[in-house]
């Protein structure tokens, strides 16, 4: 029994690390194209300091994880030998747990200023203030509303309009966005972009991102979709599965062979659609 138990421990250690570095062979489904650590690649400017971090994060967890799981396959199988003398009483060992609490703390340390400055570019007030807000997104049980200012780029004036599901953005610019919540605690998380920011009833709050075109062209080069997902990450209620939307990219005036179409011809053709009466309804 004290090898089958230790053998099933190794195997666990073994295990982990499996689906850690070779992970596409535990997916339900084929991989998706392009995918590394498990994202999808990223076509925002802040984009790669994120995947620094959760590589940096990941690769402690791993070690961690090694090491612990290590230390518990030897110890269940040399304490688990049966032994003939007397069992030694201890009150524990200072030096030891000096060095277990000290190394966490260390490594603690270190990725709280490891991720300071990318924080602070992402989530302080300084990076939106004084920056135009592109549109309102608006969470609800279960989908998105996004609001955009108009031909004038002002809200509260009678060209503001409405799209659900889409948030349709400009490649090339710093993008602020005021979020809300309409009932629950909902999280707007876009994996291409790296944002992500919960949606609490009673708060707006404001998030930025800016859409990379070389990137976003590199990525979604060949693909005839080149939307992608919007997602609520927080549970929300019994239809929070199907709460999700899409982003799509433009250029924000001209036209080129890697788009269809530009931002302000977008606006252009939502402002007939919503106040022509001449506009078709589809």
């Amino acid at each position: 029994m004290r090898y089958i138990i230790t053998l099933l421990l190794l195997l666990l250690v073994v295990l982990g690390v499996w689906t850690f570095i070779g992970y596409e062979p535990w997916l339900l489904g084929p991989g998706p194209d392009n995918y590394h650590w498990w994202w999808p690649p990223e076509i925002s400017t802040f984009g790669e300091k994120i995947d620094f971090l959760f590589r940096l994060i990941s690769v402690m967890i791993l070690v961690a994880f090694v090491l612990t799981g290590g230390l518990l396959v030897w110890f269940v199988y040399k304490y688990s030998a049966p032994r003939e003398d007397k069992g030694v009483f201890s009150h524990g060992n200072h030096k030891l747990e000096m060095i277990w609490t000290a190394v966490p703390a260390a490594l603690l340390v270190l990725i709280a200023f490891a991720q300071m400055g990318t924080w602070a570019d992402i989530k302080f007030a300084g990076a939106t203030k004084d920056k135009p807000v592109h549109a309102e997104i608006y969470a609800s049980q279960f989908d998105w509303r996004f609001r955009y200012p108009g031909p004038d780029k002002e809200f509260g004036t009678v060209d503001d309009f409405e799209t659900a599901w889409e948030l349709v953005v400009p490649a090339d610019e710093d993008l602020v966005f005021h979020l809300r919540s309409q009932d629950v605690l909902h999280s707007f998380f876009v994996p291409h972009l790296r944002v992500k920011q919960d949606a609490v009833p009673g708060m707006t709050i404001p998030i930025w991102f800016n859409v990379d075109s070389e990137q976003f062209i590199a990525a979604f080069e060949g693909h005839e979709d080149k939307t992608f997902d919007i997602i609520c990450a927080e549970l929300c209620g019994w239809g929070h599965y199907k709460m999700s939307g899409r982003v799509r990219v433009l250029p924000h005036s001209t036209s080129n062979e890697d788009y269809v179409g530009s931002y302000e011809e977008w606006v252009d053709q939502q402002v007939e659609r919503h106040f022509s009466n001449d506009a078709p309804l589809d």
